[in-house]
């Protein structure tokens, strides 16, 4: 049961040529498999049983014999208990009928029940899944040993600019040779195990990802789903169709870069181009917020028609609407401008005290940064820059831009808000810090 990793990715990508593309025909034998898979049965305790874990229910019944087990399983498909070792007070096992005989785990629990590498809320649905998983196994084991001879990978969107590799890459500016490390290289693509709500089908094999959660792997980068053992076939050089990007808000911001061929997200550029247009003397710029229901307008415009968008005069004569639906943007990317791996890095850069020293260190853990979120934060702190040329109208400093942009542009990667709170003047700093040095960091 802990030995399958599957995983599924699911969705299908459209070529780059409308007229050309055809979508792939999912192959549907895995997930009738995993329709006809034993439902799981829980074998109740008659009676109570002293010392029970309270992670366990009904279905634990104490120190009993593997011979016991298999007993009050009493040959039903499906069936399972829970039970204390014999040999090894103290250690749990889950006995589970499969197959017309008694299969016994050794169980663990850290706040969440495991077998092996998948992780549940409760026994139930990790009987599920194992059932599922055996099931499968069992029955297709020769057609899962063969499932990569026949890709669609290359019939499917992700593929289609791969054929036509950009050749136009990120640019840098004066400082272009001592930040080659940077802009040379494009990032690895990140394959993380992923759960997947509802059915999905491989997107290499075109096979379904069953099981009920870490199905496949999603790459980070253009968002491909596939099982774990199809991920090794999959070119690390991906670049995602622009078809296939359906919104721009929420989208990483690599991969829409990528989608889009362009040096940042359009909407970083668009809306500054407006607000330096017409807003940088605008009294409060960034710090004072505009109607919530028209930055939500131009949020949908930028999702609905890209870099076709109106943000004009006309449509949003307050220009603190399109600042806000910038800071909006960026709180809305999955990866902060500044990434979770920098954060604790400009955190330490952050608290030293000599001035020097800590610009160093800053501008040491810029270079760590992934080319398209790099240029995205140098583009913005060149019109922050702007934006502090104008103090005497708009009274916004690079102080009062860090305590706006400071946790707009970064977060800590636990969700904790004692974190958040204590990091906040260290954040502040970091981004008043690229402003006041944006031409000699970038």
């Amino acid at each position: 049961m802990a030995a399958s990793s599957n995983s599924s990715l699911s969705g299908s990508s459209v070529s780059s040529d409308a007229e050309e593309y055809q979508p792939p025909i999912w192959k549907s034998y895995l997930y009738q498999l995993q329709q006809e898979a034993p439902r799981p049965k829980r074998i109740i305790c008659p009676q109570e049983v002293e010392n029970r874990p309270k992670y366990y229910g009904r279905e634990f019944h104490g120190i009993i014999s593997r011979e016991q087990a298999d007993e009050i399983l009493a040959g039903v498909e499906g069936a399972y208990i829970l039970r204390e070792s014999q040999r090894q007070p103290g250690c749990y096992t889950l006995a589970l009928r499969f197959g017309n005989q008694t299969l016994n785990y050794r169980l663990f629990y850290d706040g969440k029940h495991f077998v092996g590498e998948k992780r549940f809320e409760s026994i139930h649905d990790l009987v599920t899944d194992g059932l599922i998983t055996l099931y499968i196994e069992t029955k297709a084991s020769e057609y899962i040993a063969k499932m990569t001879k026949n890709p669609i990978y290359e019939h499917i969107g992700y593929a289609t600019l791969l054929r036509e590799k950009v050749s136009r890459r990120l640019s840098r500016t004066k400082t272009e040779s001592r930040k080659a490390s940077v802009t040379s290289e494009e990032n690895t693509p990140v394959e993380k195990v992923y759960t997947f709500r509802g059915p999905h089908w491989c997107e290499y094999c075109a096979n379904f990802m069953w099981g009920l959660i870490a199905q496949g792997v999603r790459c980070s980068d253009c968002g491909l789903n596939v099982h774990k053992q199809c991920s090794k076939y999959v070119p690390n050089d991906c670049q995602p169709d622009l078809k296939r990007i359906k919104r721009v808000y929420c989208c990483d911001l690599t991969t829409l870069v990528k989608a889009h061929n362009t040096q940042r997200p359009m909407v970083v550029d668009i809306c500054i181009r407006e607000i330096e247009a017409r807003g940088l003397k605008s009294e409060g710029l960034y710090r004072v917020s505009g109607f919530t229901e028209h930055i939500e307008d131009v949020k949908m415009a930028f999702d609905r028609d890209g870099d076709k968008a109106d943000i004009s005069a006309n449509l949003y004569p307050d220009i603190n609407i399109i600042a806000g639906a910038l800071k909006l943007y960026f709180r809305d990317l999955p990866i902060p401008v500044i990434t979770y791996e920098t954060y604790s890095k400009f955190m330490e850069a952050a608290k030293i005290s000599n001035p020097d020293e800590r610009l160093e260190a800053v501008h040491e853990v810029l270079m760590l940064l992934p080319a398209a979120h790099y240029e995205t934060l140098r583009y913005l702190m060149i019109h922050l820059k702007k934006v502090t040329l104008n103090e005497k109208e708009n009274f916004m400093n690079s102080e009062n831009l860090g305590i706006v942009f400071g946790p707009t542009l970064m977060r800590p990667p636990e969700d904790s808000t004692l974190t958040t709170l204590n990091d906040m003047r260290y954040q502040k700093l970091i981004v008043q810090i690229l402003i006041e040095n944006e031409d000699v960091l970038f």
